[in-house]
């Protein structure tokens, strides 16, 4: 039996899954951890838009700890990085880059970085820096882990210098999304889970919207959070702001198809399945992901 592990992370959110795509992964991917007996230690900002839509503040599968400035809690922080076995650092997290330098002399394990949005990250870093990350701190982690595969692990080590680039694609706790009865406010021909993006919106406007003005007689569900108010939705359209992750299994159930629309950075990356696609086994699915 392997020996367990402390693993601390600093990432966006785990709490909340409200207009964010790191919410499921995350859990997915600690639950795993916890069954193979690791400890892990999850540090999230207690920012005020995933505070007004949280799905929970504790849970049984790592201790997680919200706070509200760094400052406040970053003793207690470097207590845990000194003890830990691993390190994780992530894409988005708040003040995310002079977290990476207070703690880099301190860690006595493995130092890595998640990266769930790398091509974003890297036009970010090609443009100046990103907030949770510069360019001149890749080369401190022991591996970097991408969301996204294919060329960027190569430019990444040769670009941008990481002694180790690998890839952690999107994923979900099979144990949780399974095939459940329908429900009848998610039924419909065609569903589509994503937040507003403008880079999506063209494949939004050609995949979803016009299909359903086409086929009134047919039902579409929509998904999401920050479309603009003012948008009309044809009358077949059902538009939820936020679906809860235990309530994804019922949505991709009771869809005959669901869409899938990558991000644009994300597209011309390639080789990103999108955890959507993971989520939607139960459904048959048409996973879009546009080159340009």
């Amino acid at each position: 039996m392997e020996a367990p592990l402390k693993i601390v992370i600093f990432g966006l959110t785990l709490s909340s899954s409200w207009g964010n795509g790191h919410a499921t992964p995350y859990r997915a991917i600690l639950r795993a951890l916890h069954r193979r007996g690791h400890r892990i230690i999850f540090y999230e900002k207690d920012v005020e838009y995933y505070a007004l839509r949280r799905d929970f503040r504790d849970c049984d599968y790592c201790d997680l700890i919200l706070y509200r400035d760094w400052d406040d809690i970053r003793a207690r922080a470097m207590n845990d990085v000194r003890g830990a076995d691993a390190v994780i650092h992530a894409s988005y997290c708040p003040d995310g880059a002079r977290i990476i330098d207070e703690v880099a002399g301190t860690i006595s394990g493995l130092h890595l970085f998640y990266d769930l949005d790398t091509p974003i990250t890297l036009a970010k870093l090609a443009g100046s820096s990103a907030e949770y990350l510069r360019w001149d701190q890749i080369p401190y982690f022991d591996l970097y882990l991408s969301f996204t595969g294919g060329r960027i692990l190569h430019d990444l080590e040769q670009r941008w210098g990481a002694r180790c680039a690998r890839p952690l694609h999107g994923c979900v706790d099979a144990e949780v999304y399974q095939r459940v009865p329908d429900e009848e406010e998610f039924r419909c021909l065609l569903s589509y889970m994503g937040t507003h993006s403008q880079d999506r919106q063209d494949k939004l406007n050609l995949l979803f919207l016009q299909p359903a003005r086409q086929l009134s007689g047919e039902q579409f569900v929509l998904a999401g959070s920050l479309y603009p108010r003012e948008w009309k939705w044809p009358d077949n359209i059902r538009h939820f702001d936020h679906v809860s992750p235990a309530q994804h299994p019922a949505l991709y159930s009771s869809s005959r198809f669901t869409l899938n629309i990558t991000r644009g950075d994300m597209a011309r990356g390639g080789y990103c399945p999108s955890g959507q696609v993971k989520r939607s086994r139960s459904s048959t699915n048409l996973n879009k992901c546009f080159p340009f």
